[in-house]
This record gives structure tokens, C-alpha cells and sequence, in this order.
């Protein structure tokens, strides 16, 4: 049984007396890269690019012409490695721009050690669920896109949160475009017969749960008003608790079988 593998953490502050307060906190339990400013920091991840640090615990404040903030920026961009901020005070407009690069955390100046470690801790274990949710993200975009059916999700409130390739082929919107969207604005379903607009689908699943069908026969009206005979079939999407997170919608293109079942019921089926 091999050993866990200590965590890094690539220290960057500009003050030589904060480096070694860190140090002296975290040393123990953690391997410890010191470095004093934006510019070195990111010299020492591009050096090693195959060795990374776990954590970056980095000062806003920085002198070098680089300020904290933008080295962060630089990490965010290049590198999949959590930030924590440490500041002894926050512009409002520094604050801003923190913001935008994703940080873990921050840490106000003066610090416990308590504290020092358990944002620490919480970063780590923040990243770690979040790259557990990127790998789940990837699995699932995988199957849908495998799936020879249209596929679309939405979240609660019916907003397109997913579609796959198929679902895009069929009614015309790409992935982009549809994101955030409701549901209805992309997937407009008709009824064949009267012409008027179909259910909701997302009302549907909301009263009945999983439905098959919202009519006998439903039209699919695609981004070019062309209309195409679909199949639909719609299902909650739920938490393990039991919430409603989303709605599933799967439908295909029943062209053929209705051109076949005209053939059939006209007596001009091919003769055998």
C-alpha cells in the first residue's frame, strides 16, 4: 500500500515575513513552494508543468507590476489549480476583478492558523468536487451525444440546459443558441391534425411524471418552420431526494414509418 501523496501548495506574497509565517503554519503538513512575486510564481508552474501544485495561495497585493489578481488570471487560463486569495484589505474594484477568476477562497490578514487551514481544507475539497462533477459532465455529454434519438434537458423551469447532436440535426438550433432558452421557443411541437400548438411537454411531466406522446399525432416545427412527424417521450429529472431538477424530453423523426403506414393503408405498398 503506497504512502498519500502530500499536497502542495505554491505560496506568492512579496513580503519575505509572510512567506515564512505561512511556512512555519503549514510546513508540516503540506510541501511548501515559496515565491515572491506574479512573475515568478508563474515561472515556477510553466517549469514544471507535469509536477503542479494542489493549491495556490496567493496576495493581492503584489508589486512587481503584476498584481495578484492577474496572476491568477494567468493560472486560471493555463492551469486547473485552485486559488486562494490572502488580503489584508479589498479595493472594491480589485474585488471585482478577483471575481472573475474563479477563486477558492479568501483570507483576510491577520489569520489564525485555524483558519489558514481550514480554507484550506475547504478549498481542496471544493476542487476536488468540482472536478468530479467536470469527469461526470463529460460522461454524460458522452452517452447523449451517442444516443441515435434527439435528446433535450432542461432545468426546473423548462430552460434548455442540455442537447445533443441529434436534438440539434432534428430541430435546427445548435447547442449554443438554445442554451438557456425555454423549452417551447426550440422544441415547438403542433398537432397534426388541428394545427393548434401541443402541450407543454414541461406541464405535462409536471402533472402526469413520464408521459409517451402528446397527441395522436404531433408535428415538430424546426427552426426553418419545416414540420416533421415526431415521437416524444418526457420524464422528470430528480434528485436523490426526490426534487424536480429538470425535465428529459427524447423524440425522433417518424418520416418513414408514417410514409410506410400510408403506403399500407392506401393499398400502395410494394408488391411482394
Amino acid at each position: 500500500m503506497t504512502e498519500n501523496k502530500r499536497i502542495k501548495i505554491l505560496v506568492v506574497d512579496d513580503e519575505p515575513d509572510n512567506v515564512e509565517l505561512l511556512m512555519a503554519y503549514l510546513s508540516n503538513d503540506y510541501d511548501i513552494i515559496p515565491s515572491y512575486s506574479g512573475n515568478e510564481a508563474l515561472g515556477i508552474l510553466k517549469a514544471d508543468e507535469a509536477n503542479l501544485p494542489d493549491l495556490v495561495l496567493m496576495d493581492i497585493m503584489l508589486k512587481d507590476g503584476m498584481d495578484g489578481v492577474e496572476a491568477a488570471r494567468h493560472i486560471l487560463v493555463n492551469y486547473d489549480i485552485p486559488v486562494v486569495y490572502i488580503t489584508a484589505y479589498a479595493d472594491e474594484n480589485i474585488m471585482r476583478r478577483a471575481k472573475l477568476t474563479e477563486p477558492f477562497g479568501y483570507i483576510l490578514k491577520p489569520f489564525e492558523e485555524t483558519e489558514l487551514r481550514t480554507n484550506i481544507e475547504i478549498a481542496l475539497y471544493k476542487h476536488q468536487m468540482e472536478q468530479k462533477l467536470k469527469a461526470s459532465q463529460k460522461w454524460l455529454t458522452a452517452v447523449l451525444n451517442s444516443i441515435a434519438d434527439a435528446v433535450i434537458a432542461t432545468d426546473e423551469e423548462g430552460n434548455i440546459k442540455l442537447m445533443n447532436p441529434f436534438a440539434e440535426a432534428l430541430t435546427g438550433w445548435n447547442h449554443e443558441e438554445a442554451m438557456g432558452k425555454p423549452l417551447t421557443s426550440v422544441f415547438a411541437v403542433e398537432s397534426d391534425e388541428s394545427g393548434e400548438e401541443a402541450e407543454n411537454p414541461v406541464k405535462k411531466v409536471l402533472r402526469e411524471g413520464m408521459f409517451y406522446g402528446l397527441g395522436n399525432k404531433t408535428m415538430l416545427i424546426t427552426k426553418n418552420k419545416t414540420r416533421v412527424p415526431v415521437d416524444i417521450i418526457g420524464s422528470p429529472i430528480r434528485s436523490e431526494a426526490g426534487s424536480l431538477l429538470g425535465i428529459l424530453i427524447l423524440f425522433y423523426d417518424i418520416s418513414d414509418r408514417k410514409r410506410i403506414e400510408k403506403m399500407i393503408f392506401s393499398g400502395e405498398g410494394p408488391d411482394y
